[in-house]
């Protein structure tokens, strides 16, 4: 083989290799789409923190034992590990990527990358493990939600105010989608409901396919929760109750004349904090208002489920975190294997 052939032979092996490391660095770095319909998590655990979230045979949560650094298991709280040590919150899970909310970085920069997070506030990605951290924005996050291949978060900054920003999941297309209090996350079918509270507090819903807003029924609601055609939700006017209107009769039920603080809904069971000077209580009752039951006396905060677990904790008492039974007879305990895996990964 001649030299001048030879050289050619060099040339284009080489160039086929940059094209290939092109191409590998291109398929390595891309963040495949999701399906339109993606929730990132029940709209329930969001408005109680987004602290738990179960997607895909997996919980994902904060773990108060160890400054809220984001662990994973199995539902029956088996095989835990520890992801990460940022403080996190809002816990969104779909496809191959965990967002979240984090407060704090992990203090050490061989960590997991990241280091350069120390003391920081903002929207983040990650893989299942926890590994690969992105910063999307920024911010300090009130709530967020996963809708399709956008989140849309509620954020707060102090010369701006509070607006709804949304960004694609691969970090682009940044925008300011309205410059008022507007919580995301209950997202279903393209449209996310919420309370309005610019001028009233009627029931809205956005469509994200053209972030228009128009109201879909005028009544008092707070926090409301849509669920196979109901909207479950606080009414203001009657001393925050808890009712549930039909999207489809246009009826509404009262649920429990109690007031309450917050609520989650999660498949056949609501569970609620009852406000009361003299018997607060969390309670639990079935999705009809039927079968109302004490779950622990006291003020609770935190409601979060899974399809296993109700975890909650004290008012302004982190720990211990409690626990009973999603669906099973109540039994509350505590949820000392997050406890015993934080002295084993502080340790």
């Amino acid at each position: 083989m001649t030299n001048a052939r030879k050289n050619i032979l060099i040339f284009v092996i080489t160039i086929v290799i940059i094209v290939l490391i092109f191409l590998l660095t291109f398929l390595i770095g891309r963040v495949p789409m999701n399906d339109e319909s993606a929730t990132g998590n029940t709209a329930g655990n969001l408005n109680n923190g987004g602290y738990f979230c179960e997607a895909d045979g997996r919980v994902y949560f904060a773990n108060v034992y160890d400054n809220n650094a984001l662990y994973s298991m199995n539902p029956d709280e088996t095989d835990m590990r520890k992801l990460n040590s940022g403080s996190v919150s809002s816990i969104n899970a779909a496809g191959k990527y965990l967002y979240y909310a984090m407060t704090s970085g992990s203090g050490n920069s061989g960590e997991n990358g990241l280091g350069y997070l120390r003391q920081t506030s903002g929207i983040y990605r990650s893989n299942l493990k926890g590994k690969s951290v992105v910063s999307l924005d920024r911010c300090h996050i009130v709530s967020m939600q996963l809708c399709g291949n956008y989140l849309y978060y509620e954020k707060y900054d102090n010369d701006a105010g509070t607006s709804l920003d949304k960004i694609l999941i691969n970090k682009k297309d940044k925008q300011t989608v309205a410059n008022e209090i507007i919580n995301p996350n209950c997202y279903i079918n393209g449209r996310i409901y919420y309370a309005g509270t610019a001028e009233d507090h009627y029931l809205h819903a956005l469509d994200i396919s053209t972030d228009t807003d128009s109201v879909v029924w005028r009544g008092n609601v707070w926090n409301p929760i849509v669920q196979d055609g109901y909207v479950y939700y606080m009414d203001v006017s009657e001393n925050y109750r808890l009712c549930r209107y039909s999207l489809s009769a246009d009826t509404v039920e009262v649920l429990t004349n109690e007031r309450i603080d917050m609520f989650n809904v999660y498949g056949t069971y609501i569970y609620y904090q009852v406000s009361s000077a003299d018997t607060p209580a969390l309670k639990r009752m079935m999705i009809d208002g039927s079968a109302q039951e004490t779950v622990q006396e006291g003020v609770f905060q935190n409601i979060n489920i899974t399809s296993s677990y109700v975890y909650f904790n004290g008012f302004n008492e982190m720990v211990p975190i409690y626990k009973t039974s999603t669906f099973g007879p109540v039994n509350v305990t505590t949820f000392d294997a997050a406890k015993q895996a934080a002295v084993e990964n502080i340790g």
